[in-house]
């Protein structure tokens, strides 16, 4: 029996990715870390994926996406290509919280101490991120939120260590410059962070309703008029 075919899409912060994944295991790759590429790029790096792969569309088993929170904009163009093409080949959809992904992410790419706790973030603007913390087996510990940050902010972990990332975080590094329990690391957003949890949920059922999904905005969309 053939191990399930999913397809991967990230787009809910500058990044632009799109993987395949097989069983949980990411076989092709398509990314650009560049602001307001989406519209232009997500369907060409979903037909360069396929391509690269060898595998036809008819082998995938469901499409999964990055679900937020996140940018607006990216939000809607990666789920609206989602959907159009489970619409089209008949298959489901599976939503992924963005910051879980995350997680995930930085859970492969490093060896990390059990007792860490990570602190995923995405850039909302000023001095505000969505985020959440999560032990290194993905327990949550705190909810994901939009965090107006301060130093003040977390001191109620002083006594764990902390690993902050994503394009949010990098910009607090000087904020929490003497906390000894706070580490940043380097980190960018990928559709390959999406291929464990995505295929957990499929396994399980877990799927979302085609008809009435939408992105995870967590706030609303604000627009400003231009002076």
């Amino acid at each position: 029996m053939s191990e399930p075919l999913i397809l991967l899409i990230e787009t809910a912060t500058t990044s632009c990715s799109v993987a395949l994944s097989e069983g949980g295991r990411v076989i092709a790759v398509k990314e650009a870390n560049e602001r307001n590429i989406h519209a232009s790029h997500i369907t060409v790096f979903i037909e360069e994926v396929m391509k690269s792969s060898g595998k036809p569309y008819s082998d995938l088993e469901a499409v999964a996406i990055s679900k937020g929170p996140g940018s607006y904009t990216g939000l809607r163009i990666g789920v609206s290509t989602a959907k159009g093409l489970c619409f089209a080949l008949g298959i489901p959809l599976i939503s992924v919280n963005t910051l879980e992904a995350m997680a995930k992410g930085l859970i492969k790419s490093r060896q990390l101490e059990s007792s860490c706790y990570l602190v995923p973030m995405i850039d909302a603007r000023r001095m505000e991120v969505y985020t959440a913390i999560f032990k290194s087996d993905l327990t949550l510990i705190e909810e994901v939120n939009a965090k107006i940050v301060d130093q003040a902010s977390f001191d109620q972990f002083q006594s764990n260590k902390l690993i902050l990332f994503g394009d949010g975080a990098d910009k607090f590094k000087e904020l929490f410059s003497e906390r000894s329990n706070m580490m940043f690391f380097d980190f960018e957003n990928s559709a390959a962070h999406l291929a464990e949890l995505a295929n957990n949920k499929l396994i399980n059922g877990d799927l979302e309703n085609m008809a009435y999904f939408e992105p995870f905005y967590l706030k609303d969309f604000v627009t400003t008029a231009k002076s």
